[in-house]
């Protein structure tokens, strides 16, 4: 069984904004993450090493807070890339997604059909 089967005369469509987007996609999550990250280095080089516990506190909410804003950046890049690969999937060549037929659609049939009926509707 043919799986992946064109419909004849289907054509893809024109790419869009998506492809370009898809190539930019690992230079976005590499540029995003690195951003957190410098930032909070240079936030841990500028605090002061004797500290009390309350700058020590915040100082450890800020590394929780860029964690969660580093996998916010990773969880959006994603479901845009989910999006365009979507999107590229739609606009490729048309393929036969269910070719059964039904027997009595709007019409009940008198009799069955027989097995060799049935499992020729798969071969088209």
């Amino acid at each position: 069984m043919n799986w992946l089967k064109k419909i004849p005369g289907t054509t893809r469509a024109a790419s869009g904004v998506e492809w370009t987007l898809w190539r930019m996609l690992p230079q976005i999550a590499l540029l995003g993450t690195w951003i957190f990250v410098l930032g909070l280095g240079v936030l841990h080089l500028c605090a002061d090493p004797q500290a009390n516990a309350e700058k020590l506190r915040w100082l450890q909410i800020v590394n929780y807070a860029t964690l969660g804003a580093i996998i916010f950046h990773w969880t959006m890049v994603l479901t845009v890339g989910i999006g365009c690969f979507t999107i590229m999937v739609m606009k490729g060549p048309g393929y036969v997604a269910d070719g059964y037929n039904l027997s009595h659609s709007d019409k009940p049939r008198a009799t069955s059909e027989s097995d060799e009926e049935i499992l020729g509707t798969y071969d088209r």
